[in-house]
């Protein structure tokens, strides 16, 4: 008698629970991510994550424009047409490797997930870094291509505006620290992992990748050593 009640009791909050949307996770997200990472998990929402993985190439890539000062030789609506095309496309394909490398390395922590799973936790952990892009909007408007200049002149217009811009700069790096433990939060659901593993199975793709740097960096060098020694 007791478990017919427990099974009428989990099939009415089944019938109660409404299906999951894209507004539950972005409010959600914030407050409750875990409870979020194992409905997208569970019933494997997979809605915007294309857009989502293209968005956030997109913000990443204006990121490595401002780093490797490409202002210097581009103009800004160049800068723009680089980062919108070619950070939209390239974003989708480095999510998709990182989530295969993560489910492959997942599998030697005793991981669960596989590919599209990860590849759709990965998409919404991410919202907070895409939110990031609006606060692209006031910098660029004020400051054009010297955000993205070696010498920039970033502070010459005038005390408003330089509050409004380090402003928005404090906020993306906040949410770049707020994906980032989503991204474990996430990883950790979806795998079904500690969060100390789930942080190794984050950092394990790239260790895996300096490691085939370096290899492929010490087999040039001893080609070209014996091709100098023994052929030229």
């Amino acid at each position: 008698m007791e478990n017919d009640r427990n099974i009428e009791k989990v099939i009415k909050d089944l019938k109660q629970q409404k299906d999951l949307s894209f507004t539950d996770i972005f409010t959600q997200i914030w407050t409750s991510p875990r409870k979020i990472f194992k409905r997208i998990n569970d019933e494997n929402y997979s809605k915007y994550v294309v857009i989502l993985l293209a968005l956030s190439g997109i913000s990443r890539t204006f990121d490595q424009a401002s780093a490797k000062n490409l202002g210097d030789d581009i103009s800004i609506r160049g800068i723009l047409g680089i980062c919108i095309i070619a950070g939209g496309f390239i974003g989708w394909i480095t999510y998709y490797i990182f989530a295969a490398l993560i489910s492959w390395t997942g599998k030697w922590l005793k991981g669960e997930g596989n590919t599209k799973s990860i590849l759709n936790i990965i998409a919404y952990a991410l919202i907070p870094s895409i939110i990031a892009l609006v606060f692209l909007i006031p910098q660029i408007s004020i400051y054009g291509n010297e955000m993205f200049k070696s010498d920039g002149d970033i502070i010459s217009a005038g005390l408003i505006f330089n509050i409004l811009v380090y402003q928005s700069l404090f906020f993306e790096f906040a949410f770049g620290i707020w994906t980032i433990v989503l991204l474990v939060i996430g990883i950790s659901e979806v795998q079904k992992l500690s969060i100390g593993k789930s942080i190794i199975n984050i950092l394990l793709p790239g260790f895996l990748f300096m490691i085939l740097i370096l290899f492929i960096i010490l087999y040039m060098t001893l080609f070209r050593t014996i091709l100098t020694k023994y052929i030229l």
